[in-house]
C-alpha cells in the first residue's frame, strides 16, 4: 500500500516498480509517483483507456507497465507495444501469494518477445507468479527479462541464498 511504499522509499536506493492490481488506477498516478514510484504497472484488464494511462503515467516521469492475467492474449498489446517499458505476464492467477504456476507462461512470454522484436520496441518481459528455481531458466530461455519471485524467497529457509541461488541462473 501507499503508506509502505511511502517508507520504503525514504531509505530506497533502487528502483521502486509498484503493480498495481486495482481498478481505475487512474485515479492514483499521481499519488505514486508523489510518494516514489519509478514505475508503475497496470492491469490491461482494469484500464478502460490503456492508451491515455499509460501516458499519464509517462507524463508524470514514471516508466509504465502493463500486467496481463494468465488468460488473457499478448497479441491485445498489439497498438501500444511502443508505449511499454515493461510488460507483465502473470503466470498465475492474481490475488494471493503460493499459486502453482501455469506452464502456459512459456507461449506466452515466446509470443511478446515474437512481438517485441518483430514491432521494434523496447520493453522488459517481467513474470510474476509462481517464479523459482525449476523454472527460472526456461523462462529466461523464452524471452523474459524480470522475473518476480515472492512466495519462493520469502518462504525459503534461507532467503539470501535462495536470492543468490536465483541470480546465478
Amino acid at each position: 500500500g501507499m503508506p509502505v511504499i511511502q517508507a520504503i522509499n525514504k531509505h530506497a536506493t533502487k528502483t521502486i516498480d509498484v503493480h498495481l492490481m486495482i481498478v481505475d488506477p487512474d485515479r492514483y498516478i499521481k499519488t505514486f509517483k508523489e510518494i516514489g514510484a519509478d514505475v508503475l504497472t497496470v492491469h490491461y484488464e482494469a484500464c478502460t483507456h490503456l492508451h491515455r494511462t499509460l501516458q499519464a503515467i509517462k507524463n508524470e516521469g514514471m516508466k509504465a507497465g502493463v500486467a496481463l492475467n494468465p488468460h488473457t492474449s499478448v497479441h491485445l498489446l498489439s497498438d501500444v507495444l511502443n508505449d511499454l517499458d515493461l510488460v507483465c505476464i502473470m503466470s498465475v492467477n492474481p490475488g494471493f501469494g503460493g499459486q502453482s504456476f501455469i506452464e502456459n507462461t512459456y507461449n506466452k512470454v515466446k509470443q511478446l518477445a515474437h512481438l517485441r522484436k518483430e514491432s521494434g520496441a523496447n520493453f522488459l518481459i517481467e513474470i510474476d507468479g509462481g517464479v523459482g528455481t525449476t523454472n527460472a531458466r526456461k523462462l529466461l530461455d523464452a524471452g523474459a527479462d524480470v522475473l518476480v519471485a515472492g512466495s519462493f524467497v520469502f518462504k525459503s529457509d534461507n532467503p539470501t541464498q535462495t536470492i543468490a541461488n536465483l541470480k546465478a541462473i
